[in-house]
């Protein structure tokens, strides 16, 4: 039984090319490998972003809905993300 599944896809050139530039740099041996890294790619971001939904944001509008005193206001917010920004820029050397 076969593990594989020919298939025949139309690429804008630009990507047709980058696709190509890979194999050419040999990066990757062939076409079919590019786009298999390229859809593996695909559906780890998928998963992370679905893991991010279930296990952060989730519950975080589970737990404002049942008390909403703890939503911030817009000003908090802005507040949070400055002093946010401010502690990564004194991170850096």
């Amino acid at each position: 039984m076969r593990s594989t599944q020919q298939m025949s896809i139309t690429l804008p050139l630009e990507m047709a090319a980058a696709v190509k530039a890979k194999v050419t740099t040999g990066e990757y041996a062939t076409e079919s490998e590019v786009i298999r890294d390229g859809l593996r790619a695909l559906l780890a971001r998928d998963r992370a972003i679905e893991e991010w939904l279930r296990d952060q944001v989730i519950p975080a509008a589970v737990a404002l809905k049942a008390d909403p005193g703890r939503a911030l206001s817009t000003d908090q917010v802005r507040e949070h993300l400055a002093a946010k920004r401010q502690r990564k820029g004194a991170d850096k050397p």
